[in-house]
């Protein structure tokens, strides 16, 4: 059955394409972030590995949303590591950093993932894609706060 929700095929693609690479820093984010709840050590020990657990499912679950609402657009979500690897602007860490710098990166991933959001915002409200803008309003503003907690630790 076709789709017909208001939005024309080359906008519901077009804000798709945008979201694919929000899904790509969303889920490679939420992998960062696994294993430094996994691997951090030092002083701040037990607060960042909980923290770090609260914010991987935070983006777990995210993750699902953003797919999901690819989905709901009627264009295949990615799922492979390759091409989240392509589409994501997450920098990767193969290695494991003190905590200092595990919280640094994490701050500069969340950045990352608020300017992906951003521009998303920008196609769905280009394309009169209310619902996807409303969703990724949420995870700007989570994006952002995420940063803020987590740059708060380095003061």
């Amino acid at each position: 059955m076709a789709i017909s929700i208001g939005i024309a095929k080359k906008d519901r693609e077009a804000v798709a394409k945008h979201l694919s690479k929000l899904l790509a820093d969303t889920y490679s984010l939420y992998l960062k972030t696994h294993s430094f709840h996994w691997n951090v050590t030092g002083p701040q020990f037990n607060s960042l590995h909980l923290m770090f657990e609260t914010q991987y499912n935070e983006l777990w679950l995210a993750a699902d949303e953003v797919a999901e609402r690819i989905r709901t657009l009627d264009v295949f979500a990615p799922g492979s590591y390759s091409q989240f690897a392509k589409l994501s602007s997450i920098k990767e860490e193969s290695g494991v950093p003190e905590w200092k710098d595990m919280v640094g990166q994490l701050v500069e991933g969340h950045e990352v993932a608020a300017a992906t959001a951003r521009d998303v915002l920008k196609a769905a409200n280009g394309a009169g894609d209310d619902g996807t803008a409303d969703m990724v309003t949420g995870r700007l503003m989570a994006h952002e706060k995420t940063a803020w907690m987590l740059r708060s630790l380095l003061k």
